[in-house]
């Protein structure tokens, strides 16, 4: 999982300082599997190299779920769900090159990317042993379809912000909380940025509900301290966002605002697994 996030917030870094398409080509780089790295080609190419790195270690995962299949009934559909999502993610990297990284070839790559991780981190946690996790009480179905309410709000956030990125309407809108003094919007980019900016706001409402919730019922050690570390994230969220605005996207902040949205989502994925009733009996909103 921390290769996959770290593969993540590469390919960021390469497109975000306009590396996307120095190797105008695929699966080689100009036609070499070792091309000259001038010119910013060095990132691109080290992002395919580690996703075959990936590769492989996706493959260990998958190995490693056969085995501790016992561990959960839901080990092997996600090992599953990993397979299938990390060949989509390679046709998908060899279609943003032949798209040359148009938006919407960027939003389908970055969310199948996350879809990964998030598979990952739940492999993480289904794969522990059950009785480990059923010593904790998770405070009923509630708390499971607020946490997992959040993880798919802040999946939409993360992909609206990946296509106000590619599409360069990061700063369609200087004003905060309105968009060029005025609340309604004209301009494609203005539309896509204030949409950003509601279902971010979407996101934080969802975060601080799941806080009051696992902190107000009984619930485990580890959920309440995932969820608190996913609020706080969210929080710090915003404050990028809002100096991104305020400093004309410096690619730094970019980068970190990119970061921790992956950061966001992750934690609340983690959450909604570890929340996760073990039995069917347990499938109650209460």
């Amino acid at each position: 999982m921390v290769v996959a996030f770290g593969e993540i917030m590469l390919g960021s870094w390469t497109r975000i300082n306009g590396a996307g398409m120095t190797c105008p080509d695929y699966p080689l780089c100009h036609g070499q599997f070792i091309p000259s790295m001038g010119g910013g080609t060095v990132w691109e190419w080290t992002h395919r190299v580690t996703a075959a790195l990936l590769s492989l270690l996706v493959l260990s995962v998958i190995a490693f779920a056969w085995r501790a299949r016992g561990a959960s009934p839901l080990v092997l559909p996600t090992a599953g769900t990993i397979a299938a999502l990390f060949v989509l993610q390679v046709i998908l990297g060899a279609a943003t090159v032949h798209l040359a990284n148009s938006p919407a070839s960027v939003v389908w790559h970055w969310g199948t990317a996350m879809a990964l991780v998030a598979s990952l981190a739940c492999m993480a946690v289904f794969a522990t042993s059950p009785t480990a996790r059923e010593r904790q009480s998770f405070g009923g179905g509630i708390v499971f379809v607020s946490l997992l309410v959040t993880a798919a709000i802040a999946f939409v956030t993360m992909c609206i912000g990946a296509y106000v990125s590619s599409s360069g309407a990061g700063l369609a809108c200087r004003d905060i909380p309105g968009c060029a003094g005025h609340v309604v919007v004209y301009t494609p980019g203005q539309f896509v940025q204030m949409l950003h900016r509601l279902i971010a706001a979407g996101t934080l409402a969802g975060s601080v509900c799941s806080f009051a919730l696992v902190w107000a019922r009984s619930t485990g050690t580890a959920l309440r301290a995932a969820v608190t570390a996913g609020t706080c994230l969210v929080f710090l969220q915003v404050l990028l966002g809002l100096m991104n605005v305020a400093l004309r996207l410096p690619i730094d902040l970019r980068e970190a605002h990119a970061a921790n949205a992956a950061l966001v989502f992750i934690t609340f994925v983690g959450a909604a697994a570890l929340a996760a009733p073990l039995r069917a009996s347990n499938w109650v909103i209460r």
